[in-house]
Order: C-alpha cells, then sequence, then structure tokens
C-alpha cells in the first residue's frame, strides 16, 4: 500500500522516529522498523496483511451523534483572538464586537432534541454526545442544566462543555456532572502574566487566579476532568515552562489532560508572529515531556480522524446547533448569518447552497502557511512524543 493512498482512504500517518518509524492507524499505533517498508515509502503488503489483521487500519463504526449546542453567543471574555469577534476592540481594550447575541430556551432545546433524534434513526446511531459551547456557556446555566437533564432522553453517553470557567461555582460544577458532564476544556494564555494580559474580562482584569481557584474548588466538588488547552503565540510562549510547573502545584494533574496548539490569525486582525518552525517543535516537545513528568496526561498522537461534525457535508453524524435553532457546519462559523446552513426546524439548505458555506476544522488553522509545513511540524511533535512514551513505559 503506498502511505499517500493509505492516508487519503483511512487517515494512517507514517512517522519517523529517532529509531523506528510509527503507523499511526485508525485502529492504533505500531512500531514499523525499515523492512516493514517499500523503497518508496509504502508499506510492504505482508506488513500491511499483519496492521489490518491486528485492527489497525481499520476505524470503529460511529454510534454517538456528536451535538454541539450553543447555549450562549455571549461572552464574559474579550480575548482579541477569539473567532467569534466581529473585529478588534477600536479602543485597544477588552471589549470586541462579537456575534450576534443569543440564548437558549426551553423552546428551542424541544427543537434541539426533536432534530437530533430525526438525525440518529436516519443514520441508525444509537448514542448521543453532547458539546456545551458558547461565547460562554455558563452565562446561561439553565441552558446548560436543561440541555444535560432532556438528552438524557436520547441515551446520552458523552457530555463536555468548553467554558473559561470563570462563572463556574463547586454547586453549578456538582449539578452539571450529576446530570452527566463528564469534562471541561478551559484556555490558559500564558503563564499568570501573559494570560491576565490576553486572556481578559470584558469589564477588565485577568483571570488567571480566578480560573485556577474555580479549577480546585470545582474538582473538590466533583468528579470532573479537565482538558487543559494552552494557546501559544509569540505573546506568550517564553512562559509555557514556568505554565506547566505552576499548573502541577494549583490543581490535580492527574485529572487534566494537557495540549498545546499555536493561535493564529482567524480574520479579525490579530496577528501571531509565531511559525510553525523547528524551533517551535522544539518546544513543544519540551512542553509535552515536562507535562508528563509532572504527572498530566497528554493525548497519544493518532491517525487523521475526519470530524463527525464539519466532516461529512450532510450533517450525516452530528451537527452544530447556534442557541437560536440555527446549523452551522463547524463551532467556529456558528453564530455567523453567512455561514448558516439550516435550522433545526427546516434542517439542512440545498446542497447548492451550502456547497460554499461548509466548513471544515482542518480549513481552518493554516493560517497562510502551506499545508506541508503544519503536516511536517505535527509529524515531528508527533513523533518525538512517541518515542518518550515508548521509552519510558507510557505507550
Amino acid at each position: 500500500m503506498n502511505l499517500e493512498e493509505a492516508g487519503r482512504t483511512t487517515g494512517a500517518r507514517l512517522l519517523r522516529g529517532e529509531r523506528n518509524w510509527w503507523f499511526l492507524g485508525p485502529g492504533g499505533v505500531a512500531r514499523l522498523r525499515a523492512g516493514h517498508l517499500t523503497a518508496d515509502g509504502g508499506l510492504r503488503p505482508d506488513t500491511e496483511r499483519r496492521l489490518g489483521e491486528r485492527g489497525l487500519l481499520s476505524a470503529a463504526p460511529n454510534h454517538a451523534y456528536s451535538l454541539t449546542v450553543l447555549t450562549s453567543t455571549d461572552c464574559n471574555l474579550g480575548c482579541a483572538y477569539c473567532f467569534q469577534n466581529t473585529a478588534q476592540d477600536p479602543s485597544g481594550g477588552g471589549r470586541p464586537p462579537r456575534i450576534t447575541h443569543a440564548r437558549l430556551t426551553s423552546q428551542t432545546i424541544t427543537s434541539i432534541l426533536d432534530f437530533a433524534g430525526r438525525r440518529m434513526a436516519a443514520a441508525g446511531l444509537d448514542r448521543l454526545a453532547l458539546l456545551l459551547f458558547g461565547g460562554e456557556p455558563l452565562l446561561n446555566p439553565r441552558g446548560c442544566v436543561e440541555m444535560l437533564a432532556r438528552a438524557a432522553d436520547y441515551n446520552l453517553s458523552s457530555a463536555w462543555m468548553i467554558s473559561n470557567t470563570t462563572l463556574l461555582t463547586p454547586k453549578l460544577a456538582r449539578r452539571l456532572s450529576d446530570l452527566g458532564l463528564d469534562s471541561i476544556q478551559v484556555t490558559f494564555d500564558g503563564d499568570r502574566e501573559d494570560h491576565d494580559r490576553i486572556r481578559v474580562r470584558r469589564s477588565n482584569g485577568g483571570t488567571f487566579d480566578a480560573i485556577v481557584g474555580n479549577i480546585a474548588r470545582a474538582s473538590d466538588a466533583a468528579p470532573l476532568r479537565w482538558i487543559v488547552r494552552v494557546n501559544v503565540s509569540h505573546h506568550n510562549f517564553r512562559g509555557i515552562d514556568a505554565l506547566v510547573e505552576r499548573l502541577a502545584e494549583a490543581v490535580d494533574p492527574d485529572r487534566c489532560t494537557i495540549y498545546f496548539t499555536r493561535v493564529g490569525d482567524v480574520g479579525v486582525g490579530y496577528a501571531n508572529d509565531l511559525l510553525h518552525t523547528g524551533e517551535l517543535a522544539t518546544c513543544f516537545t519540551r512542553w509535552q515531556r515536562r507535562a508528563l513528568e509532572v504527572g498530566f496526561r497528554v493525548n497519544r498522537p493518532r491517525a487523521h480522524r475526519v470530524c463527525p461534525t464539519c466532516g461529512h457535508t450532510d450533517g450525516r453524524y452530528g451537527a452544530v446547533v447556534n442557541a437560536d435553532g440555527t446549523l452551522s457546519s463547524c463551532w467556529e462559523t456558528a453564530g455567523k448569518p453567512d455561514w448558516k446552513v439550516g435550522t433545526v426546524t427546516g434542517g439542512y439548505l440545498p446542497g447548492a447552497v451550502t456547497r460554499d458555506r461548509w466548513i471544515a476544522c482542518e480549513d481552518l488553522y493554516r493560517y497562510g502557511e502551506e499545508g506541508r509545513v503544519l503536516a511536517d511540524f505535527h509529524d515531528t511533535v508527533d513523533a518525538a512524543l512517541l518515542d518518550h512514551l515508548d521509552e519510558t513505559g507510557r505507550l
């Protein structure tokens, strides 16, 4: 099998480690030697056969419908890079103009779940995976609670939230957890000083200590897990090492999965001069290894996977729904009228209309760099991580 062909059909990747090759298929990871490959970098027939016998060439079928629901399009923070901003704050402060206000109501929840039920039946899916999103979803805590409670009738198998956590209380964390919320993703923009300059309240003021404190208190109140996203830019990358140490002391690393990602201009004038270079790859590798040393979890690299929500232009396996019931292909375009692809009451618009509006995750994070540059960067970082996981017995 030619690996380029395998990548197109299965999302498989082949990474060169320090002492061996790593094959990442839809069914898992395998260590390969040079003898497993052909002269042109493909898989030898016997290698392909053995990988297939181990199930590494086949992905598990979808059983869950992936539903993303914005409970509120408003946000109490004013981050300059947010893709929901429509421009930068002209005064240079923390109040950039945003997408139109919308707030999830009981009536819209009914329409959303009716829509999801129909789509699940059409696709033969028997479970529901729910993401509560915003804006800041906790600006509408009642909507979050009701959405979770009523989703239970649709065989809710997993639920998570992306939140800045500045509004999260122990009582609310316990309530959400009792209703099935498994985890919350929260973002840090570097160590305290950098974060408090970048991730600011719309009413002014930093958020670092509030976020860390709320995570710690919510963790005492409920068995939530945390996904810690660290945004990296030229504004903060020198403080990321200190951030890892600080977080390890302030929260329980064993309940946190941490990952690092470059944040860039998403069309509203926010500039990030940091490019996907070899130097940055070395930083990512150092941060990941230190995070593992102090007890954080780091996700194992994997094959390319099609996003269940935006990876299929017919919305077969999932949907992104704004708080007003409009449909978008991806959470990045939710709440933006020009990118509307339908409504939960009327369904998806005809393909001739949605074709130019259907944006997928992989289309959004190139920031003007060549696709090969990004691929090489991620391959370098992922190969180094697999080497380290193997060397330390974590693989």
